[in-house]
């Protein structure tokens, strides 16, 4: 019987994100594989890990093409991005622990190319702008992964509603991101 290596990765990032600490037997049985089976696929965890790298780094460069980050304005942007990586954000939690992806000299080039694009989407609502100059486009990059995560490890603790990801990231990010134009005085 063949195995759908997609189906074992997708496996592997359910239970992982529920459970960062599975054991390969236990994303073996989550796949409904035997460990050996999975080990000719993936021969340790940092294999695995790896392969799950190169799937979160797809799909989130696919929600970014979706998200047609140059289109409208860079608010109206960010609420697309958010809303087409929610169903990523789970793989991207799990993926943003794993302190080995991004250190060294072997850090996997798509996660620069994913910076990119994102800094510089809030690079063009600074020009324009919308969001604050006081704050570099990478910390607002950072700031929005590290939304993301929480956001997904509160909807799966069951405290936080699905329903409510979007608009709480959204809501939190660009409420500080967004420039607070001081009032005019009026003249007497």
């Amino acid at each position: 019987m063949a195995v759908d290596r997609d189906h074992v990765l997708r496996s592997a990032a359910a239970l992982l994100t529920r459970k960062s600490t599975a054991t390969m037997d236990e994303v073996a049985k989550a796949a409904g594989i035997s460990r050996a089976t999975l080990h000719r696929h993936f021969a340790g965890r940092d294999a695995l890990v790896r392969a799950l790298e190169a799937l979160g780094i797809e799909e989130c460069e696919a929600a970014l093409d979706a998200a047609d980050l140059d289109a409208g304005t860079a608010t109206d942007a960010v609420r697309r991005l958010v809303r087409e990586v929610e169903p990523a954000a789970g793989l991207l939690a799990f993926l943003y622990t794993e302190n080995q992806l991004f250190e060294g000299e072997e850090q996997h080039a798509g996660w620069t190319r994913i910076d990119d694009r994102i800094g510089a989407l809030f690079r063009r609502g600074q020009l324009s702008g919308e969001f604050r100059i006081d704050l570099t486009p990478a910390w607002l990059t950072e700031a929005l992964y590290g939304l993301l995560a929480s956001g997904a490890w509160l909807v799966q603790s069951g405290k936080g509603a699905p329903k409510d990801f979007q608009h709480m990231i959204v809501g939190l990010l660009l409420g500080g991101a967004l420039r607070h134009h001081a009032p005019q005085r009026e003249e007497s």
